[in-house]
């Protein structure tokens, strides 16, 4: 195996990947310019047949879903011995997924809960940013009766009782990141 190209940044991740045309990308999800998952599907939509991991210390059950969504044929932990890097490269260069157990059991969650909406996410990402009923309201241009609905649609379909646990179930799903 050889690295043919190493980028800091997603769109420079699209850029090399177009001029160098790699086997197997392997590629971050938190990155500067455009995320991993943008990039992914920028690569994707100019090379359906793009060959690419996640290797990540991300594990949130909403970015696995997306960068699945995206495109990628795998998802990896930084956490992942070599030898298993090696083999999850040589696998999907061979046209298979790779996704290994505790990535797929939280996927598997993921799969299982309630999808929000557009509008359900804006005012969760509202709640993430520490914002009132009525900040949400005005920010929004929603009323707070209005706001109030939503998040108990939220707490529902995320499966908690309060704010403070619906904004941590978000961060640690990666349903919404911290700007």
């Amino acid at each position: 195996m050889e690295v043919v190209a190493q980028g800091t940044n997603g769109q420079q991740a699209v850029d090399l990947y177009n001029e160098h045309k790699p086997d197997v990308m392997l590629i971050d999800l938190r990155m500067p310019v455009l995320s991993g998952v943008e990039a992914i599907s920028a690569i994707r939509k100019a090379s359906p047949g793009a060959r690419i991991i996640v290797l990540t210390t991300f594990d949130g059950d909403e970015d696995i879903y997306r960068s699945l969504q995206a495109g990628a044929q795998g998802y990896l932990l930084k956490d992942v011995f070599f030898e298993d890097l090696e083999s999850a490269i040589r696998k999907v260069h061979a046209g298979s997924k790779q996704i290994p157990e505790r990535v797929a059991v939280r996927l598997a969650e993921r799969m299982t809960g309630s999808d929000l909406t557009g509008r359900e996410l804006e005012v969760l990402q509202q709640i993430v940013a520490g914002k009132s009923n009525k900040e949400i309201g005005a920010h929004l241009n929603i009323s707070e009766a209005t706001v109030k609905s939503h998040i108990n649609n939220i707490l529902s379909k995320l499966g908690v009782s309060d704010r403070t646990q619906a904004a941590t179930t978000a961060l640690q799903r990666g349903i919404v990141h911290l700007s």
